[in-house]
Order: C-alpha cells, then sequence, then structure tokens
C-alpha cells in the first residue's frame, strides 16, 4: 500500500485521510438526501439498507443468498430484510428455475416505482452539487471517479 500511495505522489497523510473523509461524507449525503426525498415522496417505511437491497435485486436474478453477499450480511439478517420488504408489498419472492430449492426475488410494481423515485431524489442530490461547483465540474468529478472506484457491491457501512 505504502508503495502504491508514493507512486501516487500523496502529498501527505493528512490530505489522503482528508481526500477519505471527503468522499465518506458525499456518500453520507447521498444516502440521506435519498432517504429525505424518499420521505418526501411518501415512501417513509423504508431505511437506507433497503434501497442498498433494491439497488442488488434490481439489477438481476437475485436469491437470499446473493442479497446477503452484496449487503455483506447474513442470510438470516438477509431473510428478515426481505421478509419486510414482501410484507410491505416491494418485493415478491419467485421459483429460480435454475434451482427448484431457491428463490428468486423480484421488484414489485410498487417497488419499482420506489425504485425510480430514489433516482429521482438521487439525481436532485446530484444536481445540488451541480449549482455550487463550477462549469463543467460536475462531469469531470464524475469521470475522474469512475476512474478510481472500481466496480463492487454498494452496500450500507453496517
Amino acid at each position: 500500500m505504502l508503495d502504491l500511495r508514493v507512486k501516487l505522489l500523496l502529498v501527505d497523510d493528512r490530505t489522503a485521510t482528508d481526500l477519505a473523509m471527503l468522499v465518506l461524507r458525499a456518500a453520507t449525503e447521498v444516502i440521506d438526501g435519498v432517504q429525505a426525498g424518499m420521505t418526501a415522496r411518501g415512501y417513509d417505511d423504508l431505511r437506507p439498507a433497503h434501497g442498498f437491497a433494491f439497488a442488488r435485486i434490481a439489477a438481476a436474478d437475485t436469491t437470499v443468498v446473493d442479497l446477503a453477499e452484496h449487503l455483506g450480511t447474513t442470510k438470516q439478517a438477509a431473510s428478515q430484510l426481505v421478509a419486510g420488504l414482501v410484507a410491505r408489498g416491494y418485493v415478491v419472492r419467485e421459483p429460480d428455475p435454475r434451482d427448484a430449492r431457491a428463490r428468486l426475488l423480484r421488484l414489485t410494481p410498487r417497488g419499482e416505482a420506489c425504485t425510480r423515485a430514489a433516482q429521482e431524489a438521487a439525481a436532485e442530490v446530484v444536481a445540488g452539487w451541480g449549482e455550487v461547483l463550477p462549469g463543467g465540474s460536475l462531469g469531470a468529478l464524475h469521470a475522474m471517479l469512475r476512474r478510481v472506484v472500481g466496480p463492487g457491491p454498494l452496500r450500507p457501512a453496517w
């Protein structure tokens, strides 16, 4: 890690720590902004952890085991989260054609509407950044983050 840091020519540990904290604070602003936007849109029965589950369920065929891995939780914790989403009408369980023992998780129309509402709320948060950054900077920030942030699960910081 030290060799990589030297190669990247980071000024000092304080700058690296400050940058890391700013990125984490930006993530917190997005999560808080999406949560506020969801509440304003009538989805006041969800927590941020549900949004991370929605992101995985909407992306591909997902089982509870897949969701647990994605969220970094136990299968039991993921099962409880899914049970709550099913009870609220956001998710249904369907037979998995690949494995008779497994159930695929699917968003219901209500779950899909909720996902669209979350995307709108996230766009509002980012639009706010665009209002304070000089012209073109938001696009540059996006491009730079895509270069340094690799693919991987989107999960809450439990």
